[in-house]
């Protein structure tokens, strides 16, 4: 079995087509979505269509939860533009959309941590730093979850981790934006470095799950000359550069 997971597209469909196309290159047997999917200045609607006419297994990031329950002054403004995008067809869209799925009974597929979709699985923000959590961090935020594979989005953070248990944890990293900065629970940046879109391809070898952490150069300045154009120039660094100023 040889899964594609993909996870916090914000909007960016170049992106999102790009890694498609190499997806659809490497002989995968599924692909799954692991949420924060249109929030952004970016190409909500266009996005949200795209992803709707898919077969994928589709989660709900906290990005969709914002989305359909947040009131105008209480969403941020990458919602609030998404928001006034979208139309009563992709709203009940997301809605159907779950934060954590069994995959199957190897396969759990969630977009934080498996009862949290803002939490980070596999970083932790200390006040003067991120840093790669730890294993027994890991092991903790595992908790009874039984499942061999775990896969999480929600930090951006292109990463795979192996508890203690054996059990493989694996971050695919952002589609769309490569870079972000947040206030809690300190403040603290996320940087890849590169306006590459990330994604991951994992399968089972000789009895072990494994991964494969995928970097897919796009046109990326088409979406940085947009971002400008709504007046983002925080997220016009992002996708530029994968760092914010």
């Amino acid at each position: 079995m040889r899964i594609a997971i993909i996870s916090d597209i914000h909007g960016n469909l170049p992106a999102l087509q790009a890694v498609t196309k190499d997806i659809g290159r490497r002989g995968v047997d599924s692909i799954v979505n692991l949420g924060d999917s249109l929030s952004g200045p970016l190409l909500p609607l266009e996005t949200a269509q795209f992803l709707m006419a898919q077969d994928w297994v589709q989660l709900a990031g906290n990005h969709e939860r914002q989305l359909l329950t947040l009131s105008p002054g209480q969403r941020g403004l990458s919602d609030e533009f998404a928001h006034s995008q979208l139309t009563t067809k992709e709203f009940e869209w997301m809605a159907s959309l779950k934060p954590s799925v069994k995959y199957s009974s190897e396969v759990l597929l969630c977009h934080g941590t498996p009862g949290n979709d803002i939490a980070y699985f596999l970083e932790t923000v200390e006040p003067n730093q991120l840093r790669a959590a730890t294993l027994s961090e890991l092991d903790k935020r595992l908790g009874s979850v039984d499942a061999e594979l775990i896969a999480c989005g929600h930090t951006h953070v292109p990463r795979s981790m192996r508890a203690s248990t054996g059990q493989l944890v694996v971050n695919p990293g952002s589609v769309g934006l490569q870079a972000y900065d947040d206030s809690r629970p300190y403040p603290h940046a996320i940087e890849t470095g590169s306006p590459d879109a990330r994604y991951a391809i994992v399968e089972r070898l000789a009895g072990a799950w494994v991964s494969h952490l995928i970097s897919v150069p796009y046109h990326h300045q088409s979406m940085v000359k947009l971002a400008l154009a709504r007046q983002r120039p925080d997220w016009a660094c992002a996708l530029a550069t994968g760092r914010m100023t």
